[in-house]
C-alpha cells in the first residue's frame, strides 16, 4: 500500500495529463529536435509548443529550458554577476532562499563578488530596512523566493523590485513554489521554474529573460536554446511540462481552493501545534508545524505510510537543522521539532484525516517516553 503522500514541496505527482503527453514521445520514436528532417522537424514543433504553454504567465521576453530550476538559477545569477560592470559587485538576497541560490552566492563570493544575505523576521519576511540598505548604485542583482520551499511565506517581491529599479539593479525571482499556482510577480528580470513542482516531469525546468535581457552561455555546444543553453532538448520533457503547464492555469483557482480546505482541515486536527512562519501571505499547501520538544525525525522514521519531511529536500541528509527555521529565530531544538505537510491537487480530505490521527497518535507516544 502507498504511503500517504505529504511532501508536495519536495515534488508533485505527475498529472496525467503530463504524463499521456510525454508518453506519445516515448513509444520508440526516435526524434531529435534540432534535426532538420521530417521527424526531427515534429519533435521541435512539439518543443516549440511546450515552450509556448509554459510561458503563458509571462509577458514578452524569452523562456529556455533547462535542466530544472537549480540549473535556471545558476545561470541567471552567475550569468548577471559576470556580466555586471565594475563598479556592480553586489548581489543582494535572503537568509530564506534556496541551497541554489545560497550555494551560488557564496561561490560568488568567494570569486571576489559581494554577496549580502538579508535577515527575516520570525515570521520569515524580509527586513525592508536592511534590504533598502543593502540594495544601491554598487547593487547588480537582487535575488528573491517568491513562496518559500520550507515554510510557504510569500515575500514582499514588489517593495524590492521596486528597489532594485531605483538602484538601476536586475531582479531574479525563484519561482519554483510559486508558477502554476499564484500569479507571477511584476517586474523580474529573471524569473526560474520547474516542472516537478507542478506536477510534471523531475529533469526539465526553464528560465524566463525580460525583453531586452540576455545572458552569456553557461553550457557551450550546439548551441541550442537561443545559443545560451547548448545540449538536446528532450521532446517527452517539454511536452510533459507543456501539458502540466496548461493544466495549471486552467484550474489554479481550483486547486488554490482545496489547498485552503485541507490546510483548514489540517490544522484543526493539529491545533496543538504551531505554525512556523506567517499565517497569510503564504501558500496554503504548505504546513510547516513545530511541536515543542518532539523528534522530528524519529517521527518521519516511525510513520512509514505517511510521507512528509523535516525541510527541504535538497539538504535532508546534512543532518543540520533547517537554515530556514534557523532563520526565523527558532533554536536548533525547536527546528528538530518540526516537520513539513505539503500537499495539493491530488491529497484527499480523508488522507488528511487519516495522517493526522497517525501524527497524533505517534507524537503523543512519543512525548509520554520521553516524559
Amino acid at each position: 500500500m502507498s504511503p500517504i503522500y505529504l511532501d508536495y514541496q519536495a515534488t508533485t505527482p505527475l498529472a496525467p495529463e503530463a504524463r499521456a503527453a510525454m508518453l506519445r514521445w516515448l513509444d520508440g520514436r526516435a526524434a531529435n529536435p534540432h534535426s532538420p528532417h521530417r521527424a526531427g522537424r515534429e519533435a521541435a514543433a512539439a518543443v516549440e509548443a511546450a515552450r509556448a504553454q509554459v510561458a503563458v504567465p509571462f509577458r514578452d521576453g524569452q523562456l529556455i529550458f533547462t535542466g530544472g530550476a537549480t540549473e535556471a538559477v545558476n545561470m541567471a545569477l552567475r550569468g548577471t554577476m559576470g556580466r555586471a560592470g565594475s563598479g556592480r559587485r553586489r548581489l543582494v538576497t535572503i537568509a530564506t532562499e534556496h541551497a541554489c541560490v545560497l550555494d551560488t552566492a557564496a561561490a560568488l563570493a568567494r570569486e571576489g563578488y559581494e554577496a549580502i544575505v538579508l535577515p527575516v523576521d520570525r515570521e520569515g519576511m524580509v527586513d525592508l530596512d536592511a534590504a533598502a540598505g543593502a540594495i544601491d548604485d554598487s547593487c547588480a542583482l537582487v535575488s528573491v523566493m517568491h513562496v518559500n520551499n520550507e515554510i510557504g511565506v510569500i515575500q514582499p517581491i514588489a517593495a524590492l523590485v521596486e528597489m532594485a529599479r531605483r538602484a538601476g539593479a536586475l531582479v531574479h525571482v525563484d519561482a519554483a513554489q510559486g508558477y502554476g499556482k499564484l500569479p507571477i510577480p511584476e517586474g523580474a528580470d529573471f524569473v526560474s521554474i520547474s516542472a516537478h513542482k507542478i506536477y510534471g516531469p523531475i529533469g526539465i525546468g526553464a528560465l524566463w529573460m525580460a525583453e531586452g535581457r540576455t545572458l552569456p552561455a553557461l553550457l557551450h555546444g550546439g548551441g541550442q536554446e537561443g545559443g545560451i543553453r547548448s545540449g538536446t532538448v528532450s521532446p517527452a520533457l517539454a511536452a510533459g511540462f507543456g501539458a502540466a503547464a496548461a493544466t495549471a492555469f486552467g484550474r489554479m483557482e481550483e486547486d488554490r481552493i482545496h489547498a485552503e480546505a485541507l490546510a483548514r482541515r489540517l490544522r484543526a486536527g493539529l491545533e496543538d501545534w504551531t505554525l512556523n512562519g506567517a499565517e497569510s501571505p503564504r501558500w496554503p499547501g504548505n504546513a510547516n508545524l513545530r511541536r515543542d520538544g518532539l523528534d522530528a525525525a524519529r517521527l518521519i522514521s516511525e510513520l512509514r505510510g505517511i510521507a512528509f519531511s523535516a525541510g527541504s529536500a535538497c539538504a535532508s541528509g546534512s543532518g543540520r537543522p533547517s537554515h530556514v527555521l534557523k532563520a526565523i529565530g527558532l533554536s536548533d531544538a525547536q527546528a528538530r521539532s518540526s516537520i513539513r505537510l505539503g500537499f495539493g491537487r491530488y491529497t484527499t480530505e480523508d488522507e488528511i484525516d487519516k495522517a493526522v490521527a497517525l501524527i497524533r497518535e505517534a507524537a503523543e507516544r512519543q512525548m509520554e517516553w520521553a516524559a
